[in-house]
C-alpha cells in the first residue's frame, strides 16, 4: 500500500495549519543542521509564522552570515572591475580607513572634540577610562613585582652578611683561644725560671751566714767601669790581715 501524496496548498483549518507549521519547521531546521554538519556549510534560516513570530537557525553567527550576504553585490561588482580599478578601489579603501583611524587617535588625544556629539563623547570617555584602568593595573603589577625583587635582594644580602659575620666571629674566637694558650705556655716557662732564681738567692743567703766566706762575698766586679779586682789580690789581702 503506497503512501498517499499530500497536495501542497494552503491549509484552511487554522489549528491544523499551526500543527503543520510546527512539524515542518522543526524538520526544516533539523535538515539544515544535518547539511551544515555533513558538508561544512554556513547556513542561516529566518522564518516568520502567520502570526508574525520569528524563528531562526544559523550554523554560525547569524549577523556574520547576513553581513556576508549583504556584501555579495559589492563583491560581485568589484570582481568585475579591471585590475587598475581594483587597485584604485583598494587604495581608496585603505586611505579611508587610515583617515578614520587618524581621526580616532586625535580624539583620544583630546583634539578635534568639537565635531563629536554627546553620545560619541560618552563612548570616547568610556574608552579612555577603560584604557586608563588597564594602564594603572599594569603599572601596579610591575611596581609590586619590582618591590618583590628588591625585598628578595635585601633578604639575600642580609643572609649573606649574617653568614659572613658568623664566620668572622668564629675565626676571631679561634684566634683568641690560640693567643690565650700561648700566653699560658709563656707563664709556665716564666714560673720555672723564677723558681730557679729563688733557689739561687736561697743558696746565696745561706752562704752569707757563713763567717768564713764573708770576705769572699765582698768581691765585686764593676762592669763597664775601669777598676777590676782580681781574686788573687783579694786572697793576698786576706792572708796579710790574718798574719797581722
Amino acid at each position: 500500500m503506497t503512501r498517499q501524496k499530500i497536495e501542497i496548498k494552503k491549509i484552511d483549518n487554522i489549528a491544523a495549519r499551526q500543527v503543520t507549521f510546527s512539524k515542518r519547521r522543526r524538520g526544516l531546521f533539523k535538515k539544515a543542521h544535518e547539511l551544515a554538519t555533513l558538508c561544512d556549510a554556513d547556513i542561516a534560516l529566518i522564518v516568520f509564522s502567520a502570526s508574525g513570530k520569528l524563528f531562526d537557525y544559523s550554523s554560525s553567527s547569524m549577523l556574520d552570515l547576513l553581513r556576508r550576504h549583504n556584501m555579495l553585490p559589492e563583491l560581485n561588482n568589484i570582481s568585475q572591475l579591471p585590475p587598475s580599478q581594483l587597485e584604485k578601489s583598494a587604495h581608496a579603501k585603505l586611505t579611508e580607513e587610515f583617515a578614520a583611524k587618524t581621526k580616532e587617535l586625535r580624539h583620544m588625544k583630546g583634539e578635534e572634540l568639537q565635531e563629536l556629539g554627546i553620545e560619541e563623547l560618552k563612548e570616547l570617555e568610556k574608552l579612555l577610562e577603560n584604557g586608563l584602568n588597564r594602564v594603572i593595573e599594569t603599572k601596579d603589577e610591575k611596581f609590586l613585582k619590582e618591590i618583590g625583587t628588591v625585598k628578595e635582594k635585601v633578604l639575600w644580602d642580609q643572609l649573606v652578611g649574617s653568614s659572613q659575620l658568623g664566620y668572622r666571629t668564629e675565626m676571631e674566637t679561634l684566634v683568641d683561644r690560640d693567643e690565650q694558650e700561648e700566653e699560658e705556655a709563656v707563664v709556665v716557662i716564666g714560673g720555672n725560671s723564677v723558681g730557679s732564681k729563688s733557689k739561687s738567692n736561697t743558696s746565696n743567703s745561706s752562704s752569707s751566714q757563713n763567717p768564713n766566706s764573708q770576705d769572699y762575698d765582698d768581691v765585686s766586679l764593676k762592669l763597664g767601669g775601669t777598676d777590676v779586682i782580681n781574686q788573687t789580690e783579694v786572697d793576698s789581702t786576706v792572708n796579710h790581715t790574718r798574719c797581722v
